[in-house]
């Protein structure tokens, strides 16, 4: 496919390439994907954008469409991590683009407007019509979020994709099963409850899981009739705007759903600020999470819920099942590059079979192959940016610095590139920088432990409370600690066991409320309580 299609001298005709994509994985993992330089010609109908990627091209707006708005002129550029060439040149809005998206918000989710008039089955149809159009540009949003990302193509394709399709099926089935209550009060009253949306729900998306974060946030909000205007990282837009157009597409009322691409200091603080939207969810950092919030009782009280960062630790019993320790515990410390907020940052191995545990790490880590994250056979890509890739660089420094040791990585790889080889520390203490900052970065660190009370004392002694894991073949043993961890989260035996019907959210500085499952419908809905005066005569 990339053989014949992104050769200069042959560009694509309209439509060729979204037609190529559609084709069918087969086509594209037998397909030449490994080149210096990638050329890509996607002339698109959803936005009106020409995408002109190389070294030199760059993208620009080449027909107008009422429903997307040419926003004031702020472009930025930036360097795909994998390549170290400029990937495009977007337009992004400013502050005063929100107010236009809010405002469109706000009217699609007006009383009498055609979605709050549309029955809640059809809004779930609506709901599963999407799903359908992912599923059909699947190909196409996987190879988007990886050229975006950088993450490895096959996991792009299976856990994102899968993801976020499974997501939309799981709330399009709540939309018309979210109802309310009736209960007997005291003397001749009778009273029933109502759930009814927040109105309009800013989101704001993370870097690391573009596609998927951004369904997690809309998915429920729609399902309870909310209205969104969604700002995408700025690092990552595309897959979100191609997503707006299978919105449009699907049959959604204009202004329903509202994407502003635009940088967290501009775009992202006009959401949590703007005295229209009654509800803010936000994944991403700690620091700039208390920023929302304090954005947020500064001007309406908005709600707010809060995914944010984590330290997560994870406590390998000596009775454990050794090999599915390792390798779980490492895919969750290296997963998308270690840019994740559940990654397993400390592992707590009983001394007993800690030297064991050390050795087959270092034999595991050296199966990952890390490329081009277009090649099928990548599963170890580059990380996000030079900031970000710098940052990962210092702290695993601080780590040699500080007295663990290195058994395996630490250095750079390639000469362009945000690539850090896969990094597994050692005999790590827990005053050490890497033990209480969050890497976000390929970094593995294995701590040792006597006592099952001093590994929970030891895992919890943290400001973060995201998700932990234990290993253990004792049942008995692993609800008891896991009853004492302080996280959202505890997963038994595995890690990253992520479903769209479980919820997930944090303890502590990791965030409050909860996405995902049943619970989060409850992040997006207002309760109204009716109390009737019944009369005593019949």
């Amino acid at each position: 496919m990339f053989s014949r299609c992104c050769k200069k001298e042959n560009p694509l005709r309209e439509g060729a390439f979204i037609s190529e994509l559609r084709g069918g994985v087969g086509s594209f993992l037998n397909c030449c994907v490994r080149r210096e330089e990638l050329y890509i010609l996607i002339k698109s109908q959803y936005m009106g954008w020409q995408y002109l990627v190389d070294g030199a091209d760059r993208l620009a707006l080449d027909r107008t469409d009422p429903e997307w708005h040419r926003t004031e002129q702020q472009r930025t550029e930036w360097l795909k991590g994998s390549q170290l060439c400029l990937f495009l040149s977007l337009s992004k809005s400013r502050r005063s683009d929100i107010p236009r998206a809010v405002g469109a918000a706000k009217a699609a989710g007006q009383r009498g407007s055609p979605w709050r008039r549309m029955d809640t089955s059809s809004r779930g149809m609506l709901l599963h019509k999407l799903a359908d159009l992912m599923e059909r540009d699947r190909l196409l949003l996987a190879t988007l979020e990886t050229l975006d990302t950088g993450k490895p193509f096959l996991q792009s394709f299976f856990i994102d994709l899968d993801g976020s399709v499974k997501t939309l099926r799981y709330y399009a089935g709540w939309a018309d099963k979210i109802h309310g209550k009736s209960m007997a009060v005291d003397e001749s009253f009778m009273c029933l409850t109502k759930h009814e949306p927040v109105g309009v729900c800013g989101a704001i998306i993370p870097w690391n899981f573009p596609l998927l974060m951004f369904i997690w946030k809309m998915a429920p909000a729609l399902s309870c009739g909310n209205t969104v205007v969604i700002k995408p990282a700025e690092q990552t837009p595309l897959t979100a705007l191609h997503v707006g157009s299978l919105i449009k597409e699907a049959g959604f009322p204009p202004g329903v759903v509202n994407i502003v691409p635009g940088f967290g200091p501009t775009a992202g603080a006009a959401i949590a600020s703007h005295m229209d939207i009654n509800k803010v969810a936000f994944t991403g950092s700690t620091e700039v999470g208390q920023l929302i919030k304090e954005a947020s009782a500064k001007s309406n009280l908005k709600r707010v819920t809060l995914e944010l960062g984590g330290k997560n630790p994870c406590i390998v019993f000596a009775d454990c099942d050794l090999q599915l320790a390792v390798a779980e515990t490492q895919k969750g410390a290296l997963y998308n590059q270690g840019q994740c907020c559940t990654a397993a940052s400390r592992v707590f191995v009983d001394e007993s079979i800690y030297e064991e545990f050390v050795r087959r790490s270092i034999e595991n880590v050296k199966k990952i192959v890390i490329g081009d994250p277009l090649d099928p056979q990548t599963s170890h890509g580059p990380q996000i940016d030079q900031q970000h890739f710098d940052k990962i660089m210092d702290l695993i420094k601080s780590g040699k610095e500080e007295g663990a040791r290195l058994e395996y990585g630490g250095a750079a790889l390639g000469e362009k590139g945000f690539f850090i080889q896969p990094t597994i520390f050692s005999g790590v203490k827990d005053h050490m920088r890497i033990a209480k900052e969050e890497i976000f970065g390929p970094v593995q660190c294995i701590f040792s432990f006597k006592s099952p009370q001093e590994a929970i004392e030891r895992a919890n002694s943290s400001q973060y409370g995201l998700v932990s894991a234990v290993f253990t073949t004792s049942m008995d043993r692993a609800l008891s600690v896991s009853a004492a961890l302080e996280t959202g989260t505890v997963w038994i035996n595995c890690y990253n066991a992520l479903h769209a019907q479980t919820p997930f959210g944090g303890y502590k500085m990791s965030g409050n409320g909860r996405e995902l499952g049943e619970y989060a419908l409850a992040e997006y809905s207002e309760v109204k309580a009716v109390t009737i005066k019944l009369s005593e005569t019949l």
